[in-house]
């Protein structure tokens, strides 16, 4: 990920209400909800779901696909993977104790959601 990507993922994510979705869609693992479902777990109209998940997937946060009638959405946990990467690249510095509790806070918790760490 490069800087030009990374802030287009961080001025997406600085709305409450699409940090709310995104994780949604990271705790939903792999398999992704349909739009309709989604707003309902977030508490916002179906207009007003789609318009925030527009945003999330020009910035490369997720993806969709359609099934039947429904558009289901998931998280891309490769972007996602990648923006921490991005934040966490020049960390350290010789000094392994500054990531330590970031990489501990990451790998603990991961095989809780199917497909969470993936």
């Amino acid at each position: 990920m490069d800087e030009r990507q990374a802030l287009l993922a961080f001025a997406a994510l600085a709305q409450e209400t699409r940090l709310r979705l995104l994780r949604h869609l990271v705790t939903a693992g792999p398999e992704g909800v349909a739009a309709g479902t989604l707003a309902s777990e977030a508490g916002v109209s179906a207009s007003n779901v789609s318009f925030h998940l527009k945003e999330l997937e020009q910035a490369g946060l997720v993806a969709s696909r359609r099934e039947g009638r429904s558009i289901i959405y998931k998280a891309a946990y490769p972007a996602l993977s990648g923006l921490i990467a991005f934040l966490m690249k020049d960390c350290c510095q010789g000094r392994p104790e500054v990531c330590t509790p970031a990489v501990t806070a990451l790998t603990s918790g991961c095989g809780t959601q199917a497909g969470a760490c993936a």
